[in-house]
């Protein structure tokens, strides 16, 4: 014969606070990043790779991108993004 106890009855609750971990965390982070790292800079760079890598399509190109866009799966322009200019 299977016994099945059924839920246990003494479960004990509890949470966790992971703030002062994440914020740890996150100042190793930045701390790893060092002193020279720029973000706006790595914003314009990335910037100016994406604009690189679309550059230069044809007309069939440009109406697949455009339709890729339009239905979210490449990255359109997004306001506020750094420019590279």
């Amino acid at each position: 014969m299977n016994h099945d106890p059924g839920p246990p009855s003494d479960l004990v609750g509890f949470s966790i606070d992971l703030t002062a971990e994440e914020a740890r965390r996150r100042a190793e982070v930045v701390a790893a990043l060092g002193p020279d790292w720029d973000p706006v800079a790595v914003l314009r760079e990335e910037e100016a790779a994406h604009a690189l890598l679309y550059s230069g399509l044809d007309e069939e190109q440009q109406r697949l991108h455009a339709m890729l866009v339009a239905a979210g799966v490449l990255p359109g322009e997004v306001p506020g993004r750094a420019s590279s200019a």
